[in-house]
């Protein structure tokens, strides 16, 4: 068992074995996040799905409405006009074949790929390399489109692009604990209407398992699924 720091045992202490109410457990999760650096508000949500049939996977986007307090750096690869469309549109990097071959030589200073549909067959052979990063142009992720602008503005504002691992567990990064318990909330309750809206074909049973959130270095807090659901967002802010 890996040890556990004497700074965790007490964050831990703090954290009943119980189903918190969503806002309780977003200020209990900025309470536990004492680290040195801004952590992140993550959340864990195993799904009664199994991912290894294709009508039980889960891959789809999140718009964060009080977006994700992280700068997106958002490289394009188009070909012609799009290039600059690219360019005005505010992307980070643009190129077409060039920057094929940049990030083939290991290029990766960006936290989000796009792609216009016409380059992709050249894009696939990166896919070995961006795969693993999660980096790789995807129609369901949004970023194999031709409306650039759209997808530039949306993916700096705080739209994500997420999956059910393996086991059927979805992990996301919500806000930072900068962020007050109400703007959390709001994006929260985005992901969970976002997860519910995506619910795949073959998803069978009880859908919603378990849900937990925590600050990047802090304790899991475990939520009641059904009061986020039954929430209104005007009761979120």
């Amino acid at each position: 068992m890996p040890k556990v720091s004497r700074r965790l045992q007490g964050l831990q202490a703090k954290v009943e074995d119980k189903d918190y109410h969503p806002l309780e457990a977003l200020a209990l999760l900025k309470d536990t996040a004492t680290a040195k650096f801004t952590e992140a508000a993550e959340a864990h949500i195993r799904l009664g799905i199994d991912p290894k049939y294709t009508d039980q996977q889960l891959r789809t986007t999140v718009a964060l409405p009080k977006g994700t307090g992280q700068i997106v750096r958002v490289a394009v690869i188009a070909r012609g006009e799009k290039v600059n469309e690219a360019s005005n549109a505010g992307a980070d990097l643009v190129g077409s074949e060039e920057l094929i071959d940049e990030i083939q030589k290991g290029r990766l200073d960006f936290d989000k790929l796009i792609a216009t549909p016409d380059v992709m067959p050249q894009v696939a052979k990166l896919g070995k390399l961006l795969g693993p990063r999660g980096l790789m142009p995807s129609p369901k992720g949004g970023t194999v489109t031709f409306d650039l602008a759209g997808a530039i503005a949306e993916f700096k504002a705080g739209k994500l692009e997420f999956r059910a691992d393996r086991t059927g567990i979805v992990h996301v990064m919500f806000g930072k604990t900068t962020f007050s318990p109400e703007d959390l909330l709001v994006n929260l309750k985005a992901l969970q209407e976002t997860i519910d809206r995506n619910r795949p074909s073959g998803a069978k049973g009880r859908y919603w398992r378990t849900f937990y959130v925590a600050a990047t270095m802090g304790p899991s807090i475990k939520i009641d699924v059904t009061a986020l659901r039954d929430l209104k967002l005007s009761e979120a802010g």
